[in-house]
């Protein structure tokens, strides 16, 4: 029975308050020691997507992809990076169409339930020729786009180990609902701020294909039934999110997943807990830390490393090929 019934992850007085998790690593976490090579690839619509490679000569190696409207840049994609280049892995940090300090050439960009592009950015590594073994591992957006991609059913490489994916709105149609509350506001308007901008500055680059309206949205149903819905050949918001929701793909993964979301995210709805999927599930595990905020995991140590790197790290190391 998949269900990690009593999590690792433990903290103490102010990051036990969900927001002071969420925040501090965002703005007060530093991650040194990473030295990123950068590198452009073409997609098959003629577009580009920057891979940042963290190479230590390893046969193993770790995707990690960042949340929305994130980068590879991240502390929590770096401080993974770190982590697993210390214990024999390489890394490559995937920045999304438009997230890597240059907007995409297509009108098109990056959504939580784009898989193509993960796939793309999988054969490319192992055409070099380099690695034994790849492990996947997803904040957020990235998680949705991890353990969507895993239960497509799609012909797998032999050489996939499995993922590990937090702070994941798995049921994309309610977890909407829970970031419009009061208490996201200045999370939600964050994330719009950029996303707006992108839109505007799209707009000038594809006049006619995209209208702008009187006013920007201010939530995510009006942002993406005017925007992410027709871009991506969606009907409307509800239907984006209702394909696209990884929960939906859980009970077809067949490679070991490690799905980590704390009790106290507040982006989250009760049905973000698939306590039913991991129960009769062979290969989908789920944990649910008590605290942890969203793509938080604060951890006081020594050497500067998070929970959410070592548990990464356990999670692939034992699922890797005996």
């Amino acid at each position: 029975m998949p269900v990690v019934n009593s999590s690792s992850y433990k903290v103490r007085g102010l990051f036990r308050n969900r927001h002071v998790n969420t925040i501090y690593p965002a703005f007060f976490r530093r991650v040194d020691g990473v030295a990123y090579e950068r590198e452009r690839i073409s997609t098959p619509d003629k577009d580009f997507l920057d891979l940042d490679w963290s190479v230590e000569g390893h046969d193993k190696l770790v995707i990690v992809l960042h949340g929305l409207e994130g980068s590879a840049d991240r502390p929590y994609i770096r401080g993974m990076a770190r982590y697993f280049n210390e214990r024999g892995w390489d890394a490559l940090g995937v920045n999304f169409r438009g997230c890597s300090g240059e907007p995409n050439w297509a009108l098109r960009s990056y959504h939580i339930g784009e898989t193509a592009d993960l796939q793309h950015i999988i054969a490319h590594a192992l055409g070099t020729g380099r690695y034994r073994h790849v492990g996947l591992i997803g904040f957020s957006l990235g998680g949705n786009v991890v353990l969507k991609y895993l239960g497509e059913g799609n012909e797998y490489p032999k050489e996939l180990v499995g993922g590990v994916a937090f702070s994941v709105p798995c049921d994309v149609l309610s977890a909407n609902t829970e970031i419009d509350k009061l208490y996201n506001w200045q999370y939600r308007q964050r994330f719009l701020v950029t996303l707006n901008d992108k839109m505007k500055e799209k707009a000038a680059r594809f006049p006619g294909r995209i209208k702008l309206p009187a006013r920007m949205p201010r939530n995510f149903i009006d942002f993406d039934d005017q925007f992410t819905a027709p871009i991506h050949g969606f009907r409307d918001a509800e239907d984006y999110w209702v394909s696209s929701s990884s929960i939906h793909f859980i009970p077809s993964i067949r490679h070991p997943a490690l799905l980590v979301n704390a009790k106290d995210d507040s982006f989250l709805s009760e049905s973000c807990y698939p306590w039913e999927l991991a129960e009769g599930h062979r290969a989908f595990h789920l944990e649910v830390p008590n605290w942890g905020g969203h793509v938080g995991f604060v951890t006081r140590s020594k050497d500067g490393q998070y929970w959410t790197e070592r548990r990464a790290y356990e999670f692939l190391r034992d699922s890797l090929p005996h």
